[in-house]
C-alpha cells in the first residue's frame, strides 16, 4: 500500500469520527472543568424544569432526603440534598429551615443532623459544620482544625460530639473547640491504594492537588480547541467552494486557514499523550471497564495525595458508636472496620461484611444488640458481624454474595433511612423515593414549595453531562455505554491524527 493510500485511510478514521464526536468532546471538556471547581460554582443553580422529566423531584427521590431528625415530640427536621425543612404536623406541611447556609443548593446539602442532650443542633454539610442558633434563627458555620470541609457523618458518644470528614475524625465536648482523633492504620496496612481511586484522582488532576486540577483543566481546553479547529478545517473547504474565484487572492482568508491547521497539528502532537491518559482513565471510571478494576489495588504514586501519611485519607464515609460493645464501627472506602472505644488499638476488619457500593455507604445505624443496618446503592442489609449473619433487610432473606462481579448498583438504591417515634421504618430509594418497610405508614408528600426551592446545582448538572446520565431519557440503560464508546472514538481520532501528522507532516 502506498503512502498516499495509508494517509487516506488514517484521514478517514480521523475526519469522520472527529466530526461526530466534536459536540461530545465540548461537553466532556466544559463539564470536567466545572466539576474541578465545585466550591467556586456552588452558588450557581438551575431550575429542574429546564431538564428532562427524570430530574424532577417526586416522592422524595433523587437523594432529596437522607434522614429525619426528631427535635421535639411533635417536630422533625427533614434533611438531605434539599437542605433542611421543619415539620410540626406529622409531615403534612414544611417550613424552610435553611437560613444561614450560603446561597446555592450545593451549600445546603446536609449529610447528617444530630441533636445533643442539651438541645443543640448540628448539621454536617458538603462545605462545613454548622450549628443552629435559636436566638438568631439561623445556622452558623463552626471552624474546624482541618482544611477539609466535607462532613460525612455526625454522631454522639454520651455528651461528646464526633464529627467525621472524608479523612479525619474530630471530637468536641462543648461543640466549639474540636480535637483531631488519631485513627490508627488497620491491621496489615501496606499503604496500597485502590486502582479505581487512583484513576479517579489522575483523571481529575486532584492527585497532584490544586495545581494538578489546573493542569487537567488545561488539557480540557486543549482538546476543546483541537476539536473545534479540526471542525473548522473541515468547514473551510466547503465554505471556499463556489467562492474560489472571488477569494483566491484573499491572502487573509488563506492565512487564517493555514493558521488554524498549523495550531490544530501543533496542539495535537504536544498534548496527545496527556489527552490519551485523561481519556483512558475516564473510561475506567464507568461500567463496563469499571467492573474490571473495582477490586484492584496498586502502590500509591510517590509525592501525590494518595501517598499521604494519613492512612484514612479520603476514605471515611460513615461511623457509629456501639455503647454496649464499646467500639466504633467505620464504613470506609476500603471496607468496614472497627476500633476500640478509646482508639488505642489498630483498626480491624469485620467479618463477612455486606456489600457496599463503590459510591459509598449511605446508611450505618445500630439495629438491636450487636446488629447493624448497612445501606448503599447495593441494597439494605441487617448485619451481625459477631456471628457473620447478613440478611437482605427488605426481603428478610439471607444474603448470598454473587460469585462473579456484576452491576455496581442493585435494584434497591438506598440513599437514606429513618425510624419514626412509633418505630415505623422508611427507606429512601434514589429512583423511587420514600418507601415503608413492613408497614403501611404514610411519610407525607413532598410539598410544591420544597420542589420549587430545590433546583439542581451547576456542579451536579456538570456531573450528569460528564457521566452521560443526561442521555438516559433517550438511551435508557444503554447510556452507561456512552463514556466507553465516546472514549474509544476519541482515542481513535487522537491516534489517527498523530499518525497523519507523523507520516504526512513531520518528515517534511
Amino acid at each position: 500500500m502506498t503512502k498516499s493510500k495509508i494517509l487516506g485511510k488514517f484521514r478517514m478514521f480521523h475526519k469522520w469520527p472527529g466530526i461526530a464526536i466534536t459536540l461530545f468532546v465540548a461537553m466532556f471538556s466544559l463539564s470536567g472543568i466545572l466539576m474541578n471547581h465545585r466550591a467556586a460554582i456552588s452558588s450557581v443553580d438551575l431550575k429542574r424544569s429546564m431538564l428532562p422529566a427524570g430530574y424532577s423531584y417526586q416522592t422524595w427521590n433523587k437523594g432529596a432526603v437522607k434522614s429525619v431528625c426528631l427535635v421535639s415530640p411533635d417536630s422533625v427536621l427533614v434533611y438531605g440534598n434539599i437542605g433542611v425543612w421543619l415539620s410540626a404536623d406529622h409531615l403534612k406541611t414544611f417550613l424552610d429551615w435553611n437560613a444561614g447556609f450560603p446561597s446555592g443548593i450545593d451549600n445546603r446539602k446536609v449529610s447528617k443532623i444530630v441533636k445533643t442532650p442539651d438541645g443543640k443542633l448540628f448539621a454536617g454539610t458538603y462545605f462545613g459544620l454548622f450549628q443552629f442558633v435559636p436566638a438568631a434563627g439561623k445556622w452558623m458555620k463552626l471552624p474546624l482544625p482541618v482544611s477539609e470541609e466535607r462532613i460525612t457523618d455526625l454522631i454522639l458518644k454520651q455528651n461528646e460530639l464526633l464529627v467525621q470528614t472524608r479523612s479525619f475524625l474530630l471530637k468536641s465536648q462543648d461543640g466549639k473547640s474540636f480535637q483531631v482523633i488519631n485513627l490508627h492504620p488497620p491491621e496489615g496496612y501496606n499503604g496500597k491504594a485502590s486502582l479505581f481511586k487512583t484513576l479517579w484522582l489522575v483523571h481529575s488532576g486532584e492527585i497532584w492537588g490544586p495545581v494538578g486540577k489546573l493542569i487537567v483543566d488545561l488539557f480540557g481546553l486543549a482538546i476543546l480547541i483541537i476539536s473545534l479547529s479540526g471542525l473548522m478545517h473541515f468547514i473551510f473547504p466547503k465554505w471556499l467552494k463556489g467562492r474560489r474565484e472571488k477569494l483566491k487572492n484573499n491572502v487573509k482568508i488563506i492565512s487564517v486557514r493555514n493558521f488554524n491547521l498549523r495550531w490544530h497539528n501543533r496542539l495535537g502532537w504536544i498534548f496527545i499523550p496527556f489527552l490519551m491518559l485523561v481519556t483512558i482513565t475516564g473510561m475506567f471510571l464507568r461500567p463496563p471497564f469499571l467492573i474490571a478494576i473495582v477490586n484492584s489495588v496498586v502502590s500509591p504514586i510517590p509525592g501525590t495525595a494518595l501517598s499521604s501519611p494519613n492512612p484514612w485519607y479520603d476514605k471515611l464515609r460513615r461511623v457509629l458508636y456501639d455503647e454496649k460493645q464499646d467500639i466504633f464501627v467505620f464504613s470506609t472506602y476500603d471496607g468496614i472496620f472497627f476500633s476500640d472505644g478509646k482508639f488505642q488499638e489498630p483498626m480491624r476488619r469485620m467479618m463477612n461484611e455486606p456489600p457496599v457500593s463503590v459510591m459509598g455507604c449511605n446508611v450505618l445505624e445500630q439495629h438491636g444488640a450487636g446488629t447493624y443496618l448497612i445501606g448503599s446503592f447495593n441494597g439494605l442489609f441487617l448485619w451481625n458481624p459477631f456471628t457473620g449473619q447478613v440478611l437482605d433487610y427488605l426481603s428478610g432473606s439471607p444474603f448470598h454474595a454473587a460469585k462473579t462481579a456484576g452491576s455496581p448498583v442493585s435494584k434497591d438504591m438506598i440513599d437514606g433511612w429513618f425510624s419514626d417515634s412509633s418505630g415505623d421504618e422508611f427507606y429512601f430509594d434514589y429512583n423511587h423515593g420514600v418507601l415503608p418497610i413492613r408497614n403501611n405508614s404514610d411519610f407525607g408528600e413532598m410539598s410544591p414549595e420544597i420542589i420549587r426551592e430545590s433546583p439542581i446545582s451547576l456542579w451536579n448538572l456538570a456531573l450528569e453531562v460528564h457521566t452521560g446520565r443526561i442521555f438516559e431519557p433517550l438511551l435508557g440503560m444503554f447510556y452507561i455505554l456512552y463514556v466507553p464508546l465516546a472514549g474509544i472514538c476519541i482515542l481513535t481520532v487522537l491516534f489517527s491524527g498523530f499518525l497523519i501528522w507523523w507520516i504526512g507532516y513531520k518528515k517534511k
